[in-house]
């Protein structure tokens, strides 16, 4: 198929570092390549990708300071989209509800992924308006707040099958990966690993907006003696940091649509212990891959428990369930779905 992959702009596909939606589109893009598609993604100029790379952006929006209006690269990367339609059998979109006016216009075949909560009261004024454009949940916890949409599908995310791989070393921490913000629980994961007499070690990402929730809340604990923080990490770093850990500790406060991280833990042989929030049930196998808990009372019971887990099978369970192929598999099925039905016509508002 002649597939166009439309990704986010504010980091780079792959992210050089952090990026959750733009690493799903390059596990999805260079894996659907792999598979003899004829792929072409739209994403910025310094991604790298095996695909036909169409710059929509000179480089990652995050990475660029002169940039002060982030919607503007959105309006000119729908552009050159829609000037190139002819050219693809399916549009895949990853960049929320930005294309569905112009595209349901056009007649060419569109999907699009939504990444992010669905919860937020603004959004169901513009999701509401387009009930019948076809769109992708990352978890089916994720539709609950919009369970009308046009959902054509639940894809959950897959990585690499050989990109994070366990490695033999021994296990004398605790991990945390990802972000700091109070919706993750990084001091809900300090106060865990303290109970548990274990160390935490901490590769995270500190955005802009989280920066005083960081400095008056969350440095004065990386001050204790039982916590290191690292900064954030790449993938070529992920292995060794997660193979390392008795543990990943996903102490989540948020109707979380999936966890990515959760995953990559899961690739390593490296069970989670994870709140039991959004998404969790639907990717924790509970005593399998890791524990599904309700309370910090109950996550410092799990430490206790985790060697009751093996390994191997966490590893084996990654294998059956959370590869990029699975996950491009589960797409193409959607794009052939959508591709030989015609495109829902636009209804105006109030109908």
């Amino acid at each position: 198929m002649r597939i166009a992959q439309i990704a986010p702009l504010f980091e780079a596909v792959p992210p050089k570092l952090y990026g959750g939606t733009e690493r799903v589109v390059s596990n999805l893009t260079e894996e659907l390549v792999a598979m003899g598609h004829d792929v072409t993604l739209f994403a910025s100029g310094d991604s790298v990708t095996a695909a036909r790379l169409e710059p929509a952006w000179p480089r990652a929006i995050r990475l660029d300071p002169s940039v002060r209006d982030w919607i503007a690269a959105y309006g000119r990367m729908q552009e050159l989209v829609a000037r190139r339609v002819g050219e693809f059998d399916v549009l895949h979109f990853h960049i929320d509800y930005f294309p569905f006016s112009l595209f349901s216009r056009l007649g060419t075949p569109f999907v699009t992924t939504l990444h992010g909560r669905l919860d937020l009261p603004e959004f169901a004024q513009v999701y509401n308006l387009f009930p019948h454009v076809p769109v992708v949940s990352i978890s089916d916890y994720q539709r609950r707040p919009l369970p009308r949409l046009g959902w054509v599908g639940t894809v959950l995310h897959g990585l690499p099958e050989k990109l994070l791989t366990p490695r033999a070393t021994k296990q004398d921490y605790l991990a945390f990966l990802g972000r700091i913000s109070p919706e993750k629980g990084i001091d809900k994961a300090i106060r865990i690993a303290a109970a548990s007499g274990m160390k935490l070690k901490v590769a995270a990402k500190i955005d802009k907006a989280d920066q005083e929730y960081f400095d008056e809340q969350i440095k004065p604990l990386l001050a204790l003696g039982h916590v290191e923080f690292i900064g954030e990490i790449n993938d070529t770093q992920k292995a060794d940091f997660l193979s390392g850990a008795h543990a990943l500790l996903f102490p989540i406060d948020w109707p979380e649509p999936f966890g990515l991280v959760m995953i990559e833990a899961i690739a390593c042989g490296t069970p989670v212990i994870a709140f039991n929030r959004g998404s969790v049930p639907e990717v924790i196998e509970n005593g399998v891959t890791g524990f599904i808990v309700e309370s910090e009372a109950e996550a410092i019971a799990a430490v206790g428990q985790l060697g009751t887990l093996d390994r191997t099978r966490v590893r084996d369970a990654f294998e059956k369930r959370w590869t990029a192929r699975r996950m491009a598999e589960d797409y193409l099925a959607i794009y052939r779905r959508i591709s030989r039905t015609d495109t829902p016509q636009l209804r105006a508002v109030g109908d």
